[in-house]
């Protein structure tokens, strides 16, 4: 098998270095919008590089994207056009009338698109939604999902992230919707800034909380920070009224009990997401895998990226007003 990777920054880096480890996996060709930063890449992992325009010529059986996100759409939908199935991490595009505008364009083709939600490969979540779906749980109450990180990015990139919600928490909001096989009804969300001056002078917020209500009446609860100088913690809590489960909870959570006698998490914290999601990428890259030799359908679809977008939609729109927000209000 031959694969394509268009976009060398360290997300793309570290996707070529997998893929190149699979032994399925004959010949792997990157490219960026920066040819010395693919040349570069090419040359640490010992692949091959071509152009943007040259990768959908050279012969791949499959592309992975993880360009910037405003050259989504058009990879996507190049790669699509030449019958070639693509991996593309989130988003499918910047906003919902871009990610709308892929799905009609790509509608009519049976070429595969899995769009990136690594938490969905990742075992703890897997476990999660395995003990929701045989009932042990029994119904569902609530859902409590934080993903915490430990240093902002930079001020250049908050400004074109497309804020907190879509960019951090769609990742919250697309597990509570896998994990708890249930859709997102309503949200109320609130946001504070009290750390550094560009969020608001992005008009983003460096913390938030969302309260969603489920089609069911399960209640969730989201909440987010840039700034949890403890370290990268990111959990999921699944309670049911007859057991509950979490993801997340592990030696290397970065949290301490002060109760007498409890030992410390030994730890150390993981210090961002690559280090704690690593085998859940490369289970999703071996998963797609089995998409472009056909062995399976796509895992996550771009239908389920725009379900999770419109829930950051929501949720921002609510955090701007001040109130409750239906998903209807923001359905295109």
């Amino acid at each position: 098998m031959r694969l394509g990777l268009a976009g060398t920054g360290r997300i793309g880096t570290a996707h070529a270095e997998t893929l190149k480890g699979f032994e399925e996996v004959e010949s792997v060709v990157v490219a960026d919008v920066d040819p010395a930063r693919a040349a570069a890449a090419a040359a640490k992992l010992g692949v091959e590089t071509a152009s943007l325009d040259d990768l959908f010529t050279a012969g791949i059986d499959g592309l992975v994207v993880t360009a910037a996100t405003d050259a989504h759409p058009g990879l996507i939908i190049a790669a699509v056009d030449a019958g070639i199935p693509v991996f593309c991490e989130k988003p499918v595009a910047a906003d919902i009338p871009g990610t709308l505008a892929v799905i009609d364009r790509i509608g009519a083709s049976d070429v595969p698109v899995q769009i990136g939600f690594q938490r969905r490969f990742d075992a703890g979540y897997a476990a999660a939604r395995a003990a929701v779906a045989s009932g042990e749980l029994g119904w569902l109450h609530t859902l409590r999902a934080t993903t915490f990180d430990p240093a902002p990015p930079p001020a250049e990139y908050v400004a074109h992230s497309g804020g907190l919600f879509r960019d951090c928490g769609v990742h919250d909001f697309d597990v509570v919707r896998w994990v708890s096989g249930r859709e997102v009804e309503e949200v109320y969300a609130i946001g504070a800034n009290r750390g550094e001056r560009f969020f608001a002078d992005a008009g983003d917020v460096d913390t938030a909380a969302a309260t969603l209500t489920l089609d069911d009446g399960t209640l969730a609860t989201v909440s987010l920070t840039r700034y949890n100088g403890a370290g990268y913690d990111v959990r999921l809590d699944v309670l049911g009224s007859v057991s509950g489960v979490v993801v997340g909870l592990d030696d290397r959570a970065p949290l301490r009990s002060v109760e007498p006698g409890v030992p410390p998490l030994p730890g150390p914290a993981y210090p961002g997401f690559m280090e704690r999601f690593r085998p859940a990428y490369t289970t999703e890259l071996r998963a797609f895998l089995d998409v472009v030799a056909g062995r399976a359908p796509s895992p996550c679809v771009a239908a389920d990226a725009l379900e999770a977008f419109y829930i950051a939609e929501a949720c921002e729109v609510s955090r701007r007003e001040r109130r409750p927000v239906k998903l209807a209000e923001v359905r295109r």
